[in-house]
């Protein structure tokens, strides 16, 4: 199994767009074979980073999920949800596996 951990960048001002944005993944990594295990909005501290866990049985499974999204119609409205908003600054992905 791998995690895939997200650290979003965010618009501080857009949170709620944000939020919005989290919420349409969800169901959709899980759609693709993965297990998501939230998003973590900012609360004390930093106002403008968000973070998202999920995790994918394989490197190889989370492969496909990636190359399935591309052409995935909800999937596409969410990343131009993303983009017509601009609530993402910037983002860096990394894969950990458990111990």
């Amino acid at each position: 199994m791998i995690t895939c951990f997200i650290e979003y960048i965010i618009d501080a001002n857009k949170i709620k767009e944000f939020e919005h944005y989290a919420k349409l993944w969800i169901p959709l990594v899980d759609k693709f074979g993965g297990n998501h295990l939230g998003y973590f909005l900012p609360s004390e501290g930093a106002s403008n980073i968000a973070l998202a866990l999920f995790n994918f049985p394989s490197l190889a499974a989370y492969e496909i999920y990636r190359n399935k999204s591309i052409d995935d119609k909800e999937c596409q409205a969410a990343f131009e949800y993303a983009e017509m908003t601009a609530c993402i600054i910037n983002y860096k992905r990394s894969f950990f596996r458990p111990l």
